[in-house]
């Protein structure tokens, strides 16, 4: 009898704890959103996160203002033109600030940065990682894909390849795949063709101007989608046209595969406030995120359950095979 009383109460306190946290993190947003509501606090908010990335990427060793000053001597006209198509109608949620760029996605600036960003962000992944924190989590996420995808894909769409990182490593890990890289930044596109261009050994990528939920690519044209770190920049709506999308271009016994961030993480969770108002500055769709049941989502559109799989202390991969 002691030990039902017992259990019923740890039960009644383990409830009474998840409230409690359910109801810190609501009003945490509800601050957050509040502040960030204020002009004035949410530009002070967006320098404040881009000074932070900055100065830690020149403490570790990555060359931030060396590597956009050389970029932004070369001519990209060319390359802009390879790749971009001017009949684009781009998206409302897509045509808004991110990452502190006033212009978005949609700037030379911002393309020329991604990639020093990103070995800044991901600095601190893991204990003394520095610069090599981004190769690491990208190491992470292309290994599940070898234990949980029995079969190497012929043929990969990339959807969100920004400037090209997430399609060079998939080349590295699949090296006899076609890869299809799928982006609705020009700029974007345009550093990725360039980069493609100017390996040692040049790739053989379509760069492909398009939103990720309406591509253009023949249906049932390749055996694995893969999506890194797009969906947390995403509104949920665009989030489940993508998978559709995804389920269209997949051939029978296909492959999606995301990796993102974790909202399950306990790091979230004890976020400093302070250091959250930086973060949803800069990522306007965070809530919608962090608010999507993703493995629902996945089913409804058609998958399997997907396997849900922490590739770090943040971020999580997530595979999923199309339902029969």
């Amino acid at each position: 009898m002691s030990s039902t009383i017992n259990s019923t109460k740890s039960s009644q306190s383990a409830a009474g704890n998840l409230r409690n946290s359910n109801s810190s993190a609501r009003f945490m947003t509800q601050l957050v959103n509040g502040l960030l509501a204020v002009k004035p606090l949410a530009a002070l908010a967006k320098h404040q996160a881009r000074s932070m990335m900055i100065k830690r990427a020149e403490r570790i060793g990555v060359p931030w203002t060396a590597t956009v000053q050389e970029l932004g001597e070369i001519n990209w006209e060319p390359y802009l033109q390879q790749v971009q198509n001017p009949q684009l109608q781009y998206p409302d949620y897509y045509l808004r600030s991110f990452h502190a760029y006033a212009e978005g996605n949609m700037s030379w600036q911002a393309a020329w940065e991604v990639e020093v960003a990103a070995k800044a962000v991901h600095a601190g992944i893991w204990q003394d990682a520095g610069k090599e924190g981004d190769r690491k989590l990208r190491d992470s996420y292309h290994q599940l894909l070898l234990e949980h995808i029995p079969q190497a894909p012929e043929a990969i769409v990339d959807l969100g390849c920004s400037v090209g990182m997430s399609t060079a490593a998939l080349q590295a890990t699949y090296p006899q795949a076609q890869i299809t890289g799928v982006d609705l930044s020009p700029y974007f596109l345009a550093v990725a063709n360039y980069n493609s261009q100017h390996q040692a050994s040049p790739q053989t990528t379509q760069w492909v101007h398009a939103a990720a939920e309406k591509t253009g690519l023949p249906s049932n044209s390749c055996d694995l989608v893969s999506i890194f770190l797009m969906c947390h920049e995403l509104p949920q709506s665009a989030t489940l046209e993508i998978f559709q999308e995804a389920k269209r271009l997949l051939r029978p016994q296909g492959h999606m595969a995301i990796m993102d961030m974790n909202p399950q993480s306990p790091i979230y969770a004890q976020m400093a406030p302070y250091i959250f108002t930086l973060l949803k500055s800069t990522e306007p769709y965070l809530d919608q995120y962090f608010s999507l049941d993703i493995e629902a989502a996945l089913v409804q559109a058609g998958f399997q359950p997907p396997r849900i799989i922490p590739n770090t202390l943040r971020h999580r991969t997530i595979i999923s095979q199309l339902a029969e």
